[in-house]
């Protein structure tokens, strides 16, 4: 059998064109007048003639394929999406290259699956559709139904509301699994022990059969009395519940169709996370280092650890057979009303997790990744993950990846990619350091001690390096001895104190073009080895977390994939500003008035007596002295400057659309914050003052839904 392709494309000196079916990359021949072309064999042995590729393809049924631009041996540009063909039989294709359209956003699942709008996703476009949507953490979550913390069943009655609000976007954190050490540490949901397994205290009890007797009721009373979750207390309860429910449902479970799909599907990974579960409680940590023989993964010790844990084994499949059910059910639910659940891509996982222990090729372990020093952190952070071997998941075209986006299309319509920036480059801190400004970036284009000396910075004289601190203008590549990064935040050092002024202007000099020039272009084909692949491998609608410190070529990236930025008012990408103009955001952008990592409106009213009174004057064009307290009609303004926006979404936290009632908000506006990102660990806690079903009957309802209305976004 013999296909035949054909493409026109005008390429640039130096670029050529490959044809990729499934995971083989095909070299094409260039013809006059741009065309190009290729032919492959199905079952062609090794002594094939010249003309043709062998690729080992069905006889018939579908196939994938795309064509790709290639430069200086890296991908530079792929199509939009794969097309899929069927085949009988000997083929020609003759194609025309494939861009991604303007119209991109509104071609996902988002709006294809008819949940968002059953219009044609160009006239949507054009005619610049936009919506409103709310982000409350699932744990966050009070129904009339949860047991202490928020639950999968709870997104039901947040959809009802949602809905008569005239919301058509649900926003939540990571609700993968992050049990490890059995404490309130455990909270932190960016630091997953598993990139598929969802979170225990996510499941509803009575969804999995635990009886609401008067014991339950009672417990269910006394965790809900709490004005805050606790955490540990909680995941304790839950588990000991969902054992008797185990025991006593567990045969007629095991027997289930239903549940024979679930394992068949989900197997791969599931034996894998169980062995880690009960591999974790027999150690008493979650660190593998530490688990002898089994530190080392192997499947044959994974399956003998199960076998010999038959029992514990089921329980962990059989709570995660629950939690997948009632997560999928509530998506369906949510799409019912006309609204789209929208998850969280965390940038990073776990050392200690399935995922490392399983592929440690995949991860640099002598790592950790976090962030540069910004309004949020002076220090920087650590987060504590290990940094990607990028090269390694080259070789499987992103395997991992796209795999980890195919679990999450299970559940969302929509993802926000948490700290885009990771796919360009990574803020990486070797293990062995905990500050944040001990990192460098990578991948990077470091300084030779040549190019340093003919700035005027000799390093053979050890006067601007320091290898026992942080005192120093200078950090050596950890990976190639002999090159070096400019320290982030060097200016606050004794060393660059200490320097004359003609070499502090030049390393004011080198240090500019080294964070906010001398990268842009080698990052940006960073991320488009990796971005333009995985971005269409999923038929969700991405939005990218693009905070910080941002190269210049973040958003032309972003904005080429068709990848909706994150605009919040506070957090500028213009340094020159304090405030960013809610006008002039972009329209494929997110806005939001603050993020799980800041203070919500009545608290930063607060934070910085300055900044509001600036805001005061400045954005909202009030004369005098700025009221001590961010007033309803200080918050009304600033949810309005965010509905009108250009943006397609405008999400706002729960919190900041209740500041316009305070009596439905805690008297302390402190305890309405979700996490503080200096704080390491921090207890990620918070939870909703009055339940879903009581706001829902509350007049803040057609308040809120008025607001929405007025503003075009119903």
């Amino acid at each position: 059998m013999k296909l035949n392709y054909k493409v026109e494309y005008r390429t640039v000196w130096g670029e050529s064109l490959k044809l990729v079916i499934g995971d083989t990359a095909v070299d094409m021949h260039y013809n006059d007048g741009g065309i190009w072309t290729a032919a492959v064999t199905a079952g062609r042995t090794a002594k094939a003639d010249k003309e043709h590729s062998d690729l080992h393809l069905p006889k018939a049924g579908t196939i994938e394929y795309h064509y790709e631009v290639w430069k200086d041996g890296e991908i530079s540009r792929r199509e939009w999406r794969n097309r899929k063909v069927g085949i009988t039989g000997d083929a020609d294709f003759e194609d025309s290259w494939k861009d991604i359209p303007a119209s991109a956003p509104f071609h996902t699942s988002a709006f294809t699956d008819g949940v968002l709008s059953s219009g044609n996703p160009e006239d949507l476009y054009h005619r610049g559709w936009k919506c409103a949507g709310i982000a409350v953490p699932v744990f966050s979550l009070r129904t009339k139904d949860s047991f202490g913390c928020g639950e999968f069943h709870d997104i039901k009655a947040l959809a009802d509301w949602a809905s008569e609000m005239g919301m058509r976007v649900i926003q939540v954190l990571p609700v993968n699994d992050t049990t490890m050490t059995g404490t309130w540490i455990d909270c932190y949901p960016y630091s997953a022990n598993s990139i598929y397994a969802l979170h225990p205290q996510f499941v509803h009890l009575p969804g999995a059969n635990v009886r609401k007797d008067a014991s339950y009721k009672k417990l269910q009373a006394e965790l809900e009395a709490l004005p805050q979750v606790d955490y540990e207390r909680v995941n304790k309860e839950k588990d000991r519940l969902m054992r008797k429910a185990f025991k006593s449902t567990w045969a007629k479970v095991s027997q289930s169709d239903e549940y024979k799909e679930f394992y068949s599907a989900n197997e791969f990974w599931l034996k894998a996370y169980c062995a880690f579960r009960i591999l974790t409680a027999l150690n008493g940590t979650g660190d593998t280092s530490k688990w002898g023989k089994y530190s080392e993964y192997s499947d044959r010790r994974s399956t003998a650890v199960i076998e010999a844990n038959r029992e514990e084994a089921d329980y962990h499949a059989f709570v995660q057979f629950h939690l997948h059910r009632q997560l999928v059910e509530a998506r369906d639910y949510a799409r019912s009303k006309g609204i789209i659940l929208k998850g969280d891509l965390p940038i990073g996982v776990s050392r200690n997790s399935v995922d490392a222990w399983q592929n440690p090729s995949l991860f640099r372990m002598d790592s950790c990744a976090g962030a540069p020093p910004d309004a949020f952190a002076a220090d920087g952070q650590n987060w504590g993950f290990p940094t990607y071997n990028w090269d390694r998941m080259a070789e499987d075209n992103y395997a991992w990846w796209k795999q980890r986006l195919k679990n999450m299309e299970q559940y969302f319509d929509a993802f926000r990619i948490d700290h885009v920036l990771g796919f360009f480059r990574i803020w990486e801190i070797p293990v062995t350091a905990k500050s944040g400004l001990a990192g460098h970036f990578n991948p990077a284009l470091p300084y030779t001690a040549e190019e340093l000396k003919a700035k005027g910075f000799d390093l053979a004289k050890g006067l601007y390096t320091d290898s026992e601190s942080l005192d120093t203008l200078f950090v050596e590549d950890p990976h190639r001895k002999g090159l070096w990064h400019p320290r982030i935040a060097a200016q606050n050092t004794d060393k660059y104190k200490s320097l004359p002024y003609n070499l502090r202007d030049s390393f004011n000099a080198l240090y500019e073009d080294f964070f906010y020039h001398r990268h842009n272009d080698f990052w940006k084909r960073s991320a488009m080895r990796k971005l333009p692949e995985l971005m269409a491998s999923t038929g969700m609608l991405a939005c990218g977390e693009d905070l910080g410190m941002i190269p210049g070529c973040v958003p032309s990236t972003m904005q080429e994939l068709k990848i909706l930025s994150l605009e919040i008012q506070r957090m500028p990408k213009d340094v020159d500003r304090e405030f960013t103009d809610t006008w002039k955001y972009p329209y494929y952008s997110v806005c939001a008035t603050s993020t799980h990592d800041m203070n919500p409106l009545r608290a930063w009213w607060k934070e910085d007596r300055n900044a509001s009174q600036r805001f005061w004057n400045g954005i909202l064009g009030r004369g005098g002295e700025a009221p001590e307290e961010c007033t309803p009609d200080i918050c009304r303004s600033i949810l309005m400057m965010h509905l009108q926006s250009a943006s397609m979404m405008c999400i706002l936290p729960l919190q900041d659309y209740l500041s316009i009632r305070p009596d439905l908000c805690f008297p302390n506006p402190e305890d309405e914050r979700i996490n503080i990102p200096a704080i390491t660990p921090f207890y990620w806690r918070f939870r909703m003052k009055d339940n879903v079903e009581d706001l829902a009957a509350d007049s803040v309802t057609e308040t809120i839904r008025n607001l929405i209305k007025d503003c075009g976004r119903e």
